[in-house]
């Protein structure tokens, strides 16, 4: 199944602010993307630029009205809204010759779209025939949708300039929520990083969510999850209450860009085909459970043949795994992520970090431990903001300024919760540590180090939209944080979007010379990295809990070694030597977990 628009893959949201304008690049050509509407001062400053950019009247909201995060929300995506209406408006009116945008928008289309062979089918035509199909081809053209990201566990308290606490509806992610909630769009809230019910419960509160009299869903939900487990808890939760979930947003655990939430070694694989023999009773509990809530609450019940959508993202770089995923596993849309970071028409990199990205090596990218939020996260060595983190340490000045305090959590020094990347907690922490007498000075060292690798991500992911469009930083805060996922090694060039698009959908390849293997198995080396890693960091002291989880997410790993062996046969569009060659890679991964069994069987023993 294709979007709406023929297209069909979709951008997700990246960072705070890689992504924050991507539907006024994009939209009006009919692709869809994620905007992430948490961080509010951006979000304020890219709706001041925009408004001068379109001739509109700014208005400031200020951060004294006390509503002031729903409101900035809502008024920047009601703007996005006019600003892509009047562009696909003026689109629409233009005449079909190269270089305008109404051609770029048939053309960026899939060879196998039937509006594509529409399109092609015109421009033999001549006279009044070619007038009739030309009219008839403005009228199908459907725009991309403007969607949006909440990331379910950036949802603190906030506080009134007096100091009290506010109620719980002015919460981060509850303002941001109320915020789409009131807006004019009609698309999808993408909800992140697992189940917070307090969060879903205030769903209830806005009809958009709910069918209307023609049984429409004006504003949908999409769930992304790591597994099938994950879908059908938060799904459950969601139907008790009358919510329907539109789409499941399968992620991979690790092979991803942003916060990585590995599973206990359950590969992509194995998942896409449990969702692929389940979607259909997925689909039918959840709307049963769905409409016993509707009907006590006297709504409009779901249609009994509703369908849930299945999409994937995560590592995937041709266009032949993206076509497999689609047939083989029945994928509605898949996720294109970092490699969108190289397309200036589709993101907002600022030029030093584009030439970086650009010309970056395999091990630039690395899983590290800079998030607050203490969930891996997808790193770049080379980043302005890594450079800056390292400076302060030098300086004896680790950590950062907290203006945003979306991730202000910890409680262990103060009664108002601080970021564990703030220079605050830092200065506190590392004091505690080196006035700890039971620590050695290698344990110290460790301890140190823990400590200051996390990095202020609330201003990090957001500057390089204010650096890309010369907007001025209040706090002069420029370093740029970036988080690609370790795919993105594969692409080493500025690309444009009709580059990139066609890269997709196999009219041309951009990949590097570096040699790929098939994205199963990036994930599986990962999972495999990762496994061992785990089990060396927890060796020396390792307790019965861990090591049973270490026992399941192996056994887990050989359930999907095997599956990959089976899928193997069923790849049947892939040449010899690439499947003998992935046969080879699948070898040496049994040789690399026989070995983390060996080391665990060890830990066990001693």
């Amino acid at each position: 199944m294709k979007n709406a628009s023929g297209h069909t893959f979709h951008i997700p949201v990246m960072g705070l602010g890689f992504t924050i304008d991507s539907p006024i690049k994009v939209a009006r050509f009919g692709i869809s993307s994620v905007v992430s509407i948490i961080q509010v001062d951006l979000i304020e400053q890219m709706r001041e630029f925009y408004c001068k950019q379109s001739g509109e009247e700014y208005t400031p909201i200020p951060i004294e009205d006390v509503d002031h995060r729903a409101k900035r929300v809502t008024a920047y995506l009601d703007l996005m809204q006019r600003i892509v209406d009047k562009q696909v408006e003026d689109m629409k009116n233009e005449p079909f010759e190269e270089g305008n945008d109404i051609v770029k928008y048939f053309k960026l289309l899939p060879e196998d779209s039937p509006l594509k062979g529409l399109y092609v089918e015109m421009t033999k035509m001549q006279g009044a025939e070619k007038d009739v199909a030309q009219i008839q081809l403005r009228g199908k053209i459907v725009t991309g949708a403007i969607n949006v990201n909440i990331m379910t566990k950036v949802d603190n308290l906030n506080y009134a300039k007096d100091g009290q606490l506010l109620p719980v509806e002015y919460s981060d992610a509850t303002s941001a929520l109320r915020g789409f909630a009131n807006s004019t769009l009609n698309s999808s809230v993408v909800f992140s990083a697992g189940l917070n019910p307090r969060l879903f419960a205030f769903l209830e509160n806005f009809p958009d969510f709910f069918p209307d009299a023609n049984g429409i869903i004006r504003k949908k939900i999409i769930l992304k999850v790591s597994d099938y487990r994950s879908a059908i808890i938060q799904g459950k939760f969601l139907a008790k209450k009358g919510l329907w979930v539109s789409e499941f947003r399968i992620e991979s655990g690790l092979n991803c860009g942003g916060h990585a939430f590995p599973t206990e070694g359950y590969l992509l694989g194995p998942i896409l085909e449990e969702f692929k023999i389940k979607k259909q009773e997925l689909a039918r509990e959840l709307t049963q459970i769905c409409n016993q809530a509707l009907s006590q609450k006297n709504r409009l019940r779901l249609s009994e043949n509703s369908e849930i959508q299945i999409t994937v993202q995560g590592g995937i770089g041709t266009s032949r795994e993206d076509k497999f995923l689609r047939e083989y596993y029945n994928i509605d849309s898949t996720g294109w992520g970092s490699p969108f970071l190289l397309v200036p028409e589709a993101t907002n990199v600022d030029e030093a970090t584009l030439q970086q990205l650009a010309h970056a090596k395999q091990a630039d990218y690395f899983l590290s431990h800079a998030s607050p939020l203490g969930v891996p996260f997808n790193n770049f060595r080379k980043s302005s903001s890594e450079e800056q983190r390292k400076e302060r340490i030098q300086k004896n000045r680790p950590g950062s300024p907290c203006y945003k305090k979306l991730l202000a959590f910890n409680t262990e020094f103060t009664e108002q919760p601080i970021c564990t990347a703030s220079r605050e907690y830092q200065h506190k922490k590392l004091k505690a540590v080196l006035a700890d007498p039971d620590l050695s000075e290698e344990q110290r060292a460790e301890r140190s180090n823990e400590i200051t690798e996390k990095d202020c991500l609330c201003e990090g992911l957001a500057s390089s939209a204010l650096l890309t469009n010369n907007i001025p930083d209040p706090h002069k805060l420029v370093a740029v944080t970036i988080c690609p996922g370790p795919n993105l090694a594969y692409f080493s060039k500025v690309f444009s979007l009709e580059e990139m698009v066609g890269h997709i959908y196999g009219r041309t390849t951009i990949l590097n010379s570096l040699y790929r293997p098939h994205m199963f198995i990036n994930e599986f080396k990962m999972y495999v990295d990762y496994l061992r890693k785990e089990i060396d960091k927890n060796v020396i002291s390792m307790n019965e809990k861990q090591a049973k989880y270490f026992s399941s997410f192996k056994g887990n790993l050989f359930k999907g070694m095997e599956y990959y062996r089976t899928l193997l046969t069923k790849m049947v569009e892939e040449p010899v030597e690439f499947k003998k060659k992935m046969k080879e890679e699948l070898d040496a991964l049994e040789s690399d977990l026989n070995f983390a069994t060996v080391v665990l069987k060890a830990a066990v023993l001693s």
